[in-house]
């Protein structure tokens, strides 16, 4: 098909309003406007136009168009994710799927839960707590994310060391594909025969095809949980301490690190009574039977003293507990106090290697003369470097976004990846290459074929193609491309 053949902007506009509300076919640039990026503002294009539908039949429908024509699609959900893995094209449609945000079934006995991908994350825990459920996974932002978003991510928390990523708290999905087929993956069995194309659809980000329901697994709310609090003089203490108690087989709920510049934009903020003058703080939760946990808080207790912690605060109740967790997932927001811009990384080490590449990165820090706020899930080697930057300067924003590749680059070379929780999207799209060989990304691309050979579904996202990698497969990052503008994160 030429692109004389393809129906202009207006055409399009007319074709989606003979099953969609007028009023949710978005196509004027100030309403447009929102919909430029997500969570990483940095990396922004105009959308052709937006649809909210709100029935499984009208996504149908735009999918059937958008494939008749060869038009891209987006899937976009709160717009929450952090690898501009929801950055429209500029010549597709963004699918919304806002208005899909009913919780359809709550199943006690079988502990699990039908939702649509707008449910809020933090919903499904509201709507289960009267049966003593909850879902495990608790991104920090929890109270906005979509379940869809945490499905295309494989999003997890601070609760994934031991309750595991999305991918682990799924049971099906119901996903229409490019042509607008309904297809069931999974099932609400503890196991499916053939291949698991559930764990395959579980951090797709929308490469494979559009989510309208998912199945969720619930668990029974602990008996107890208790928070443990510890302040170190150094990361390399604290990050000594998660390798401790790991290897002592104590298997915490969270375990978290924070260092200064986190510590004290957190505190500001959140008024926790977190330590302004430690280096390095951890945060360690335990949860299950009263006996378990008090077993384990006095061996975790006596654990940060052994590992040289200066002070060690152990929550009595549960407010004095959600007081803690506040101050840790407010962090992001929080650094926002102290630099008008930063930059939020995610990529995954094995836990030995966790004071290494925290004093590697602080040797690169200097270098680039970068401040650098460290919060991570400690205990699952999952690192969230923010680099603090001003885009106002000229010139910095490529030297953030520099910094931010060697960053991932070294996570590669300890062992890791270049990704946990937030995805690859256009972020991390120039790293494909240096985890992944040319044969490994050669069948992620036919992968991408088998589900959608036009490669209209969130294109130029996620998977490299191979003339890409040969472009970027030298470690120096590229200028940045002409539809970026830089924009403060914070």
């Amino acid at each position: 098909m030429t692109d004389q053949d393809k129906p202009g902007k207006a055409q399009l506009a007319e074709m989606f309003r003979d099953f969609i509300d007028a009023e949710y076919v978005i196509v004027d640039e100030e309403t447009l406007r929102p919909y430029e990026c997500d969570g990483l503002s940095m990396y922004c294009e105009m959308p052709l136009i937006v649809v909210l539908p709100e029935t499984v039949q009208q996504v149908q429908r735009v999918l059937r168009i958008c494939h008749q024509y060869s038009i891209p699609v987006v899937a976009r959900g709160a717009g929450t994710g952090l690898c501009a893995g929801a950055m429209p094209h500029a010549e597709g449609v963004v699918l919304s799927l806002a208005k899909f945000n009913r919780i359809l079934s709550i199943d006690p006995l079988a502990r699990s839960a039908r939702v649509q991908p707008g449910v809020r994350n933090l919903a499904i825990t509201e709507a289960a707590a009267e049966h003593g459920l909850y879902y495990g996974p608790d991104p920090s932002s929890q109270i906005a994310c979509t379940i869809g978003g945490n499905v295309a991510e494989n999003s997890g928390g601070v609760h994934c060391l031991k309750y595991g990523l999305t991918v682990h708290n799924i049971l099906s999905v119901e996903m229409l594909s490019v042509e607008g087929e309904k297809l069931i993956i999974g099932s609400q069995g503890l196991d499916s025969c053939g291949m698991d194309l559930l764990a395959l659809i579980t951090g797709s980000e929308g490469l494979l095809g559009i989510v309208t329901e998912v199945t969720v697994k619930l668990l029974p709310q602990p008996e107890k949980a208790q928070v443990v609090m510890a302040a170190f003089d150094s990361v390399q203490q604290a990050g000594d301490a998660v390798g401790g108690i790991i290897s002592r087989g104590i298997i915490p709920a969270g375990l978290e690190m924070m260092d200064t510049h986190a510590i004290r934009a957190a505190e500001d903020f959140a008024k926790a009574g977190y330590p302004r003058d430690a280096q390095a703080l951890l945060l360690c939760e335990v949860d299950g039977t009263a006996e378990e946990v008090q077993e384990h808080i006095t061996q975790v207790e006596g654990l940060f003293a052994t590992f040289g912690a200066t002070s060690v605060r152990t929550s009595q109740s549960e407010a004095e507990r959600a007081l803690l967790w506040k101050g840790r997932k407010s962090a992001f927001p929080a650094v926002g106090r102290i630099s008008p811009d930063y930059y939020c990384m995610d990529g995954t080490i094995p836990r030995g290697q966790l004071a290494h590449v925290l004093t590697e990165m602080q040797r690169m820090s200097d270098e680039y003369q970068l401040r650098v706020a460290n919060v991570f899930h400690a205990g699952d080697g999952n690192l969230h470097p923010l680099i603090l930057f001003d885009a106002n300067v000229p010139g910095e924003f490529e030297k953030t976004e520099e910094f931010g590749a060697r960053i991932l680059e070294l996570c590669v070379e300890v062992g890791g990846c270049i990704t946990g929780e937030h995805g690859v999207g256009i972020e991390k799209i120039r790293q494909m290459p240096i985890q992944f060989n040319e044969q490994e990304l050669v069948q992620f691309n036919a992968i991408k074929d088998a589900f959608d050979p036009a490669g209209t579904l969130n294109p130029g996202k996620g998977v490299p193609t191979l003339r890409h990698c040969q472009e970027h497969r030298a470690l120096e990052t590229k200028p940045a491309p002409a539809s970026m503008t830089t924009k403060g994160a914070a």
